[in-house]
């Protein structure tokens, strides 16, 4: 029905008529017979888009300079959904393709991850196993062309949309390694790029993840970084891994992941949970709708700690929420960001465009709110909040730190064949060693566990 609202807005803005069967958008109710007193509203509504019309018209044929319609028509509607709340938002043609890809974790390329935070475009990382890894390039390698052309003074946006393409096409990169003055030119072909959502806590030799944090006591740590199409059935081959290491205690790190897909956090959910409800959803026109765990593929009979903080948002607070109002795990960190609403994502244009809307909120399955709402005070019930005595808020310092030293966690080991490079680590600042309290908690918690099993 949006759709169809949707165009019946483009003829009215292009045609300037009235939308002769607008109300049937509204539902069941406006579809019914108007009597004659009820066609006011419709005379006004005509009116409203009149003065919308007449301003684009007017814009458009005489400001100083030119500016096209669709320009125009875009900005229109993103002063629409700037009145909604922060999550609702129009996806014009440039920005559906990225969102495509987050949604999907996969994208034609060539498999780095660059940054460009001193003025200079570097690897941040190859990804495992992709064209870059296998060509040898390193972290820290500076990137100083791309298909023969400088990246001086590219951005890092402008950068990944020339290293992205179909699969299949090529892009040549000059590159100069860490602690090198020579210049190498390396010819590379795209291929289908898919990111790992669940991985480890360190890389091992060979570049793959180790998940078994602790190997003497058997305790396992995966940590979630979105929530895409693929991230219960990567999280699926990780317990199956862990399961044949006999693994005793698992840690689920959710901190910073920003959510991603309702039905994938449904499905890690019941990854773990084997009865009762996961999450609810509701909204104003929207029937409301219920998930409810199955006992096939779970993986029980350890305890769990999951790892939040002030950025866990979304499909992360929905995961943290259903273990937590089942006792499957405790929660360890901070109370998450609060963000309980449900975006759909109609298309527009024959799916060139879209719109991002809020249409429903979610409960926990204990009935309780997630969303923070606006004027929202600490004392109201938002997000979901640690267990009593696992609550551990870093300071500022403490959370760039730990951004860092994740960072460093991410990158892969020089290549063992006789490249001899520096990989360019984050700086440690003179505190010593980072100590994630935060992590330090759940694996005590755990111990503690295991600890009455012997």
């Amino acid at each position: 029905m949006l759709r169809k609202a949707g165009r019946i807005l483009w003829l009215v803005l292009i045609c300037c008529l009235p939308p002769a069967n607008w109300a049937v958008a509204e539902g069941p109710e406006d579809a019914k017979p108007k009597q004659a007193a009820t066609q006011k509203p419709q005379e006004s509504d005509y009116e409203l888009y009149k003065i919308l019309v007449d301003t684009i018209d007017q814009v458009e044929r005489n400001y100083v300079t030119e500016v096209s319609r669709r320009e125009l028509i875009e900005a229109a509607i993103r002063g629409v959904m700037s009145k909604l709340d922060p999550y609702s938002a129009y996806i014009g043609r440039g920005d559906l393709d990225r969102l495509r890809t987050n949604v999907e974790s996969e994208f034609g390329g060539i498999g780095i991850q660059i940054d460009d935070r001193d003025g200079r475009l570097r690897i941040l990382s190859p990804i495992y196993g992709t064209p870059a890894y296998r060509a040898g390039l390193l972290a820290g390698d500076r990137v100083l062309e791309i298909d023969g052309k400088s990246t001086d003074g590219l951005t890092h946006g402008e950068a990944i949309e020339k290293l992205r393409g179909n699969e299949g096409t090529s892009v040549t990169l000059t590159v100069v390694h860490a602690g090198q003055d020579a210049k190498e030119t390396v010819a590379l072909k795209r291929e289908k790029i898919h990111v790992d959502t669940a991985i480890g806590d360190r890389r091992k030799p060979d570049g793959s993840w180790e998940f078994m944090l602790d190997a003497k006591r058997h305790v396992g740590y995966v940590r979630l970084t979105a929530f895409s199409r693929d991230t219960a059935g990567e999280l699926q081959r990780v317990l199956s891994q862990l399961q044949t290491e006999k693994v005793r205690g698992l840690i689920v790190d959710l901190r910073f992941n920003p959510g991603g897909l309702l039905g994938s956090a449904v499905e890690v959910s019941n990854l773990f949970v084997s009865e009762g409800r996961i999450v609810s959803v509701q909204g104003r026109n929207s029937p409301e709708r219920s998930w409810d765990a199955h006992k096939e593929g779970v993986f029980e009979g350890f305890p769990m700690a999951v790892l939040v903080n002030r950025y866990s948002a979304s499909a992360s607070e929905i995961v943290a929420a259903c273990l937590q109002d089942h006792k499957r795990a405790i929660i360890v960190g901070e109370r998450t960001w609060g963000k309980g609403s449900v975006q759909n994502v109609v298309e527009l244009e024959d799916g060139h465009s879209a719109l991002k809307l809020t249409t429903a909120t979610y409960l926990r399955p204990s009935g309780k709110n997630i969303h923070r709402f606006p004027n929202a005070k600490d004392t109201d019930e938002w997000g979901v909040m640690p267990d009593k005595g696992f609550e551990f808020e870093l300071k500022d310092g403490e959370m760039e730190r730990l951004i860092e030293d994740r960072r460093a966690h991410d990158i892969l080991p020089p290549s063992t064949e006789g490249v001899v490079t520096k990989i360019a680590k984050p700086t440690r600042r003179a505190e010593g060693p980072l100590v994630d309290r935060q992590l330090q908690a759940a694996v005590e918690y755990l111990n503690t566990e295991l600890a009455k099993s012997q």
